[in-house]
């Protein structure tokens, strides 16, 4: 399908002309250099989440991180991530830091969800007319979706800001106790240290956000900057809620950029290549950075 849309492409020489060009731009340089403030900010995001449990240094921080996205390419939707960062601390404490690390997880995931809800709403009511996401996805689907979302959003908000009360209300079933007692330092967390890292997200997020604008406006996507970004909110959000599993992610970040911003773009190779391109600085290297780290820890501890 994707191949057939590209063919299809009547300017295909000019665009890949555009798209050898646009490698030289200083808009892929600076998508490229946000990747240190990206992990950046979840290592120290993890420094957060952990400190209750053990102290971590920044550097420890980013290389459990880092490891975390190398053992995510073979796992479902990223939850093998949990196992590449518990390798980084003591052993006593991996088992702990296994729903510390979901706590992240889910601050993350509200704010992709949160933002993408509003971008539905804002497609919906700014662009009106013109929002030719409608057009994309059948009216009961993307009203379907709209609730899902909104309703998630509330769900999600609920369970992140209340997560030390629902840890104590858990901890009182008795037959549960050696499932459940490693959640009691998730009620070690004070609503303003839950609302910091909820912040660190946010900010992740908006950094996503301009790295794929970056690498768009690159690839000589002409799609202007405010319509892209509430567009781009809503691709997260359907990649978010659709399954995935490792090199399976990408056909689907593609097929789905694809779908989404070739309803104000003509340019299709433009679009395949800056998600592709996002893909490669984002979730490759640093995982190919990761695989090494864990590669060399293991001989550390053979020897």
């Amino acid at each position: 399908m994707l191949y057939i849309k590209l063919k299809s492409q009547n300017d295909l020489s000019l665009r890949w002309a555009e798209i050898k060009e646009s490698f030289s731009s200083y808009k892929i340089w600076i998508a490229l250099m946000l990747v240190l403030a990206n992990y950046g900010l979840e290592a120290f995001k993890w420094q957060l989440l952990t400190r209750n449990l053990q102290e971590l240094s920044f550097k420890t921080a980013v290389k459990a991180v880092l490891a975390g996205c190398s053992v995510t390419m073979l796992t479902p939707n990223r939850i093998g991530e949990y196992g590449g960062r518990i390798i980084f601390l003591n052993e006593e404490n991996r088992i702990a830091a296994i729903p510390i690390t979901m706590l992240g997880s889910i601050s993350q995931l509200f704010a992709t969800i949160i933002f993408g809800t509003i971008g539905l709403i804002v497609m919906s009511t700014a662009y009106g007319e013109s929002n030719f996401l409608k057009t994309a996805i059948p009216d009961a689907a993307y009203t379907g979706l709209l609730i899902f979302s909104i309703a998630l959003s509330f769900l999600l908000i609920f369970l992140y800001l209340q997560i030390g009360w629902i840890t104590q209300w858990l901890l009182q079933f008795t037959r549960m106790k050696k499932i459940i007692r490693y959640l009691h330092f998730l009620s070690d967390y004070s609503r303003k240290e839950l609302l910091r890292i909820l912040f660190l997200s946010a900010v992740r997020y908006l950094i996503f956000i301009l790295q794929f604008m970056l690498v768009v406006s690159a690839m000589k996507v002409l799609i202007p900057p405010m319509l892209c970004f509430w567009l781009l909110t809503v691709f997260y959000l359907t990649m978010t809620l659709a399954p995935t599993i490792g090199f399976t992610e990408l056909p689907m970040r593609v097929a789905a950029s694809t779908l989404i911003l070739q309803l104000y773009s003509s340019n299709v190779l433009g679009i395949q290549a800056a998600s592709l391109s996002i893909w490669c600085i984002n979730v490759m290297l640093p995982a190919l950075v990761g695989s090494t780290l864990i590669f060399g820890l293991k001989i550390i501890k053979e020897k």
